[in-house]
């Protein structure tokens, strides 16, 4: 088989837990045959149950018929340990976000898996250099990034490290394109192109919970301009615990002053809709965001012991701030040639995270506002607020010459 042409039509999963259920049931669906590895044998055998479980009823909405279901159950094996996956063509790991236990993953599938098997991580955020860099076949290794659920979420974030092959890449793509995903291409960098921009968006949030906001103020504002949900309801369907036990782990951003509302509230057990409170409150069985005037008691306690003296703040300052910290890291996303065009920030963002369709996604509604306009906003933030404000170089450039993202 050439490298041109390298088709996969055996892979495995390793990791049982809900992404690699999501991905699992991806390739089942796509016709290609999947071992499933984990190392706790119970969590193996409850997520194939799941699996069962969700092709069923699916059967029963008459999404699939039950030939259907049975044959994407068939393409779903157990494997007992890494030895009894060493001729598939791809392995997905989508173990939880720690780099050494990704490492030594890699390391020794490296050693079983045939020559030309690709090696791909379902990271959100880590270095693919430094997991490739665990083997001796770092042209074979990507980051397939699939968004949760991932048998629902269209979004697939192929990220290429330095050294991978565009062979490589094309298997990606083919796979994605048979998954039915929208795949995006992404460089590497850390939280490559969706929650790289993400990280500004929800910081300016959590900001502005401590000047003045309350959450679902931020989430209307947000939500009357189109989005899906705002960030704190999504943080409530996500889980709040994951970044905080996440900066449990590395020891470090515990202390900055706009994650101390979520560090208390995740003290109290209120990890999100999971455990029926988080930034709002959900009646048992129900998904609806209640507003709780516990939270906003404990913002402003919270605020005020570190010093903010709290103001009014209108849905235009929220849009303004939240927006515009999406476009200015998509710039530099762009300048930094993470992204191959500013198209395909869009699809990242509608895609995975909710944008308004009908506004064409971050990049394109900076161009319809005209990047002159843009530019100017983000230096009249830079005066009032500090130099993370300032504009991506590629603004300024590309306001100069009269030309939008779409342009480059």
């Amino acid at each position: 088989m050439s490298q041109t042409s390298f088709e996969i039509q055996q892979a495995a999963v390793i990791g049982a837990g809900t992404m690699g259920r999501g991905i699992v049931m991806c390739l089942a669906n796509a016709g290609v045959n999947v071992q499933w590895v984990d190392n706790n044998p119970q969590m193996l055998e409850q997520a194939l149950t799941t699996v069962a479980q969700t092709y069923a009823h699916n059967v029963r909405q008459g999404r699939i018929d039950q030939a259907e279901a049975d044959a994407r159950m068939a393409r779903v094996s157990a494997a007992a340990d890494y030895a009894a996956i060493r001729n598939v063509d791809l392995v997905i790991e989508a173990v939880y976000e720690n780099l050494e236990l990704k490492q030594k993953i890699f390391r020794e599938l490296d050693g079983l898996l045939k020559p030309e098997a690709l090696l791909a991580s379902n990271t959100s955020a880590l270095d693919i250099d430094a997991i490739a860099a665990a083997t001796r076949r770092p042209a074979q290794v990507l980051g397939l990034h699939f968004f949760s659920p991932a048998h629902i979420m269209k979004l697939l974030e192929i990220v290429r490290g330095a050294q991978t092959s565009p062979a490589a890449l094309e298997a990606a793509l083919a796979l994605g394109k048979r998954m039915g995903k929208v795949s995006v291409v992404s460089g590497n960098c850390h939280g490559f192109i969706g929650n790289r921009m993400l990280h500004p968006y929800v910081l300016e949030a959590r900001k502005m919970l401590l000047e003045g906001a309350y959450p679902q103020q931020v989430d209307a504002a947000l939500q009357g301009f189109g989005f899906a949900m705002g960030p704190f309801r999504m943080y409530d369907v996500v889980g709040i615990d994951l970044e905080w036990r996440a900066r449990q782990l590395a020891g470090k951003g515990q202390d900055a002053p706009q994650v101390q509302v979520d560090n208390r509230l995740c003290e109290m057990g209120r990890f999100g809709q999971k455990s029926g409170n988080g930034y709002y409150h959900y009646e048992p069985g129900s998904r609806q965001a209640e507003h709780d005037p516990e939270v906003d008691a404990l913002i402003l306690r919270v605020s005020e012991e570190l010093g903010f003296q709290r103001r009014d703040i209108g849905a235009e300052e929220i849009l303004e701030r939240c927006l515009l910290a999406l476009v200015n890291e998509g710039a530099k996303i762009l300048q930094e040639g993470i992204a191959g065009s500013a198209h395909d920030i869009d699809l990242v963002y509608l895609n995975g995270y909710g944008f308004p369709a009908d506004k064409g996604g971050p990049m394109a509604w900076a161009d319809q506002q005209g990047l002159a306009d843009i530019h100017q906003r983000l230096l009249a933030l830079e005066t009032r607020q500090g130099d993370q404000w300032k504009p991506a170089r590629l603004i300024g450039e590309l306001a100069a010459q009269g030309k939008g993202f779409a342009d480059r």
